[in-house]
């Protein structure tokens, strides 16, 4: 044996494991993903360079970035640094833990029928709307660009949200845990060029959400009436009330 391999190592990787998968979780709910990629480049060829090939000259350069960078990286990531410590103190920190182990709580129980019936009654009456559900993946930076609702799913709570004339109709509602938590939400848009150009503003956010995370956007299109879902960088066009609870259900 080259080394002895003990349990205190194992747990020491595991650990290591987690924390990786936490930043990562963390990046890419800020939409920061490419950044930490970048960073873990710039970690792997560091830990080469001074660690492995041992070359004193490139490996004091790169020392010295590291430490310049430590310092970047807390005036970079302050918020999503703020918001992890926040989260540590919060019931929500570790019900977001079980997730990472594929434990689904409250959501195998949530009741979508309210939201289905609404946006049936939506499509009817041609009313434009956007409601996103989320999933594992935390969309705190999409809920604090809206107005905070923090109410129970109810069919005519959001219809009325979606109102025409109704203040809060623009942007996207966000279900969370079964309860809509905010309203007028700002999405990022999908440059997917594959999008038909007939589609608008709303399937085009819907799609967007939908790449970056593994949110349910479910689209009203104001135009036609007609209902889609935006899931995984796909959409599902044309959906009765039916299909729309199928989908709904089958992905809690």
């Amino acid at each position: 044996m080259f080394f002895d391999f003990t349990i205190k190592d194992a747990i020491d990787i595991v650990l290591f494991a987690l924390l990786l998968y936490y930043m990562y979780k963390m990046m890419k709910d800020s939409g920061s993903l490419n950044i930490f990629a970048g960073i873990m480049m710039f970690l792997f060829v560091w830990v080469l360079v001074s660690k492995i090939l041992d070359m004193r000259l490139l490996g004091s350069v790169f020392d010295q970035m590291m430490n310049v960078g430590s310092i970047a990286l807390v005036v970079i990531f302050h918020e999503e640094i703020r918001n992890f410590f926040k989260g540590i103190g919060s019931r929500r920190y570790f019900k977001y833990l079980a997730t990472i182990f594929n434990r689904k709580e409250e959501n195998d129980a949530l009741d979508m029928m309210p939201v289905v019936m609404a946006c049936k009654s939506m499509a009817q009456q041609k009313v434009g709307a956007l409601i996103i559900v989320e999933r594992k993946v935390m969309l705190n930076d999409i809920i604090s660009t809206g107005e905070p609702i923090n109410s129970d799913i109810s069919q005519r709570l959001i219809e009325a949200i979606f109102f025409k004339n109704a203040p809060l109709h623009d942007g996207a509602m966000v279900i969370r845990d079964g309860r809509i938590v905010a309203a007028q939400c700002i999405l990022p848009v999908s440059h997917n060029l594959d999008i038909p150009k007939r589609l608008g503003l709303r399937h085009r956010s819907a799609m967007g959400i939908s790449e970056v995370s593994d949110a349910i956007a479910v689209v009203v299109s104001e135009e036609t009436g007609s209902i889609s879902v935006a899931m995984n960088g796909k959409f599902y066009l044309n959906l009765d009330a039916h299909k729309l609870e199928r989908l709904l259900s089958e992905q809690q």
